[in-house]
């Protein structure tokens, strides 16, 4: 208790008093964007004039068209930084989303990646006046190859799952290559999303593998499977369940003696950097998400990148362009056939090589960390995630015994005969400030709860975890507690969405006509 006698933290069903102006301290109440227009504010001086035809649509002024409001400066401002205080992100809170390894971004990198000789690139300018950056792209791929254990990179992906499509359309390329006709591709039950879609997409057949009681491929379903039309397996290690593949050189042998090849999906790298290396478990192509294993931002914090490192079966077949080192400095092979390289290319994935600032942000984490630094980042990931599990372990319920690799599962076992689901729970948990952990996947366990702390958090910050996620437990099994929770978040700026609603019938432009109630329904 404070001194004003209340309580000093707030709990489930507990909300704080209305306001006349609908804030609520520094958490400022904010209107669209577009309903606060205010016709001819500005945050610049114009001269009037009629424009030339191009900055016009018939008699319509472009800015009228597309429909953006005017605003001065400050109010401007204020909105986007009123916006920014909202989110949950890194910076502010624990992360915990299992599957994607939201991990911190050190500044020092974002500091690289601004400097001038990196940030004003332009992908159009001469040879001559990159060579550093070439340089850098070079010494990035050499460090990645070496982690990896495998002969060839191709770094032109720009994000993961371009990286899985990278990867197959290069097997789909060697098996044209032998002349063969093979139409299969074999994916875990508990394999990412993107992974079936990817094989899909390419024209392959996908032949679920199911799991075994505890968590890992069916060996025996593994090897029923194969067959002459198998190309490939697509399967992540660690698994997405957070447990090692033990079987993982038996699988590569048997897949390699049918002729097929070993897609390895690469997100969970993290986990295993600096202590495995893939290309010794038999793995031909693995992507890996530099935003997860090497601290580029995610998403907002700029374009992706997902290289994609190739076993010397695949490395004729990698994409263009590509970098190499010569007498006369470094130089990018952009053809098939160009200068006698590449002859066997699948071709181009995009127009340009790749994303600079995700390869200097990658680079300035190697050095800063070194061989050492990135071991004791993956040791330290599993160490986390393995003591989140023997902390919540008697009171969630584990989806497998451990331990753990880099991401502790549990199921909604634990809430059974009490009302509250997964969501519920979740949603209970960004009332005590931090984001919820992946929900309901992988799919196969029930109400899935899947926590990936990384290396980046402490003790502290995971006791603090611990003990909010064991209180909320016991809050489920409490009757007047557990009504709360299907309420909640109440301390948000929004209360619970029907997300079911938003997501068949979205709202996406506003227009003057468009009221708030309108937008609610």
């Amino acid at each position: 208790m404070n001194r004003q006698g209340r309580p000093t933290h707030t709990h489930v069903g507990k909300g704080p008093e209305d306001t006349f102006t609908g804030d609520r301290g520094l958490m400022a109440e904010a209107k669209l964007i577009f309903e606060q227009d205010s016709p001819g504010a500005c945050g610049v001086d114009l001269p009037r004039r009629d424009g030339p035809a191009s900055t016009r649509l018939g008699n319509v002024p472009v800015r009228s068209h597309v429909g953006l409001p005017d605003l001065a400066e400050p109010r401007a401002v204020r909105h986007y930084t009123r916006l920014s205080q909202k989110n949950m992100s890194i910076d502010g809170q624990m992360y915990p989303l299992g599957s994607c390894t939201m991990k911190h971004n050190p500044r020092l990198n974002e500091k690289l990646a601004r400097l001038p000789g990196f940030a004003d690139l332009h992908p159009l300018q001469p040879l001559s006046t990159v060579q550093g950056a070439l340089e850098l792209i070079d010494t990035l791929a050499h460090w990645l190859k070496t982690l990896t254990g495998m002969p060839a990179v191709a770094m032109s992906p720009g994000a993961g799952a371009h990286g899985e499509l990278c990867g197959m359309m290069a097997i789909r390329a060697a098996i044209d290559d032998r002349g063969e006709t093979r139409t299969r591709v074999l994916v875990p039950e508990s394999a990412h999303g993107t992974n079936p879609a990817t094989a899909a997409a390419l024209g392959f057949t996908v032949d679920t593998i199911k799991a075994t009681d505890d968590g890992r491929v069916d060996l025996a379903a593994f090897k029923d499977r194969l067959g002459p039309d198998v190309a490939a397996i697509m399967l992540t290690n660690p698994n997405t369940c957070g447990l090692f593949e033990r079987d993982i050189i038996d699988i590569a042998d048997a897949l390699h003696e049918a002729g097929g090849y070993f897609y390895c999906d690469g997100a969970n790298f993290n986990a295993i950097v600096g202590k495995v290396r893939p290309g010794d478990l038999g793995v031909d192509a693995m992507h890996i998400n530099l935003h997860k294993t090497f601290s580029t931002p995610h998403g907002g914090g700029g374009p992706g990148s997902g290289p994609v490192v190739l076993s010397d079966a695949l490395a004729p077949f990698a994409p263009v362009p590509f970098v190499v080192h010569g007498p006369d400095g470094f130089r990018l092979v952009e053809h098939h056939g160009q200068d006698g390289e590449a002859e066997k290319s699948f071709g181009r994935m995009k127009g340009f090589h790749g994303q600079m600032g995700m390869f200097v942000r990658a680079l300035a984490y190697m050095l800063s960390h070194g061989a050492d630094g990135l071991r004791q980042a993956s040791e330290d990931a599993v160490l986390n995630a393995n003591y989140v599990l023997a902390g919540l372990q008697d009171k969630l319920t584990a989806s497998f015994p451990g331990p753990c690799m880099h991401e502790a599962l549990f199921d909604d076992r634990f809430l059974k005969g009490t009302g509250v689901g997964t969501l519920d729970l979740a949603k209970a948990l960004i009332d005590e400030g931090f984001h919820p952990m992946t929900m309901y996947f992988p799919l196969v366990v029930h109400g899935a709860l899947l926590i990936e702390p990384t290396e980046s958090e402490s003790r502290e910050t995971l006791d603090r975890f611990i003990a909010t996620l064991r209180h909320l437990a016991d809050r489920a099994h409490d009757e007047d507690g557990a009504e709360a929770f299907l309420s909640a978040p109440h301390h948000t700026p929004r209360r619970r969405l029907d997300e079911t609603a938003a997501a068949r019938q979205p709202i996406l432009r506003w227009t003057p006509e468009t009221t708030q109630q309108e937008a609610a329904e």
